[in-house]
């Protein structure tokens, strides 16, 4: 069976072209969404996809009417695939169940995965040449050196660990991370009841 699934972005657009051509493809059921394809939930798709079963073939008009992204669209039908669903794109000509279909669909995988590794390859090239400055990623750290004297002192006087954390500002685990000595301090210092 053939299942269509049409999307426009706005309810001013209108569904009827995506939907003709759908029924000229020989879809029997055409689903619909009129929401953003930046959306993750889109319920029309959903039931599309719960819907199709193994041997079905999913028709779109084209390809940005179902994937927000090559990865998401990748994503979307690798998932049909392992259903035993199909894939067709009717202006692209793209036809998972066809041979040259899933060659052009892995070409298209191929390219998603090539830009994730540039984009991985780009950023770690980025954070190489900052730490070559002396720059470090990252979050600045919540305990500085002025709390962590405070801290030592405030526990050397017994102040309990949870009063120590509240008064420089910090949460206990940070504290017992940046104080690992601190433990046996605060444990004594539990123990006398403060």
């Amino acid at each position: 069976m053939l299942v269509g699934y049409a999307r426009c972005s706005t309810a001013d657009q209108n569904l009827y072209l995506q939907q003709d051509a759908l029924s000229q493809a020989g879809c029997e059921r055409i689903f619909d969404d009129i929401i953003s394809g930046a959306r993750t939930e889109r319920p029309g798709l959903a039931a599309a996809l719960d819907f199709a079963r193994s041997g079905d073939v999913l028709v779109v008009w084209r390809l940005d009417r179902l994937g927000r992204s090559l990865p998401h669209l990748l994503e979307v039908v690798g998932a049909l695939e392992q259903r035993g669903v199909g894939f067709r794109s009717l202006t692209e000509a793209i036809d998972t169940t066809t041979s040259g279909g899933k060659l052009v669909f892995h070409l298209f995988g191929a390219l998603a995965e090539f830009e994730r590794n540039l984009i991985r390859e780009r950023t770690n090239a980025g954070l190489a040449a900052a730490r070559a400055r002396g720059r470090i990623g990252g979050r600045r750290p919540t305990m500085t050196g002025e709390k962590l004297e405070a801290a030592k002192k405030l526990l050397a006087d017994g102040t309990p660990p949870r009063d120590v954390a509240r008064v420089v500002g910090v949460s206990i685990p940070t504290l017992y991370r940046w104080l690992p000595a601190s433990r046996d301090t605060a444990s004594a210092a539990s123990a006398r009841g403060q």
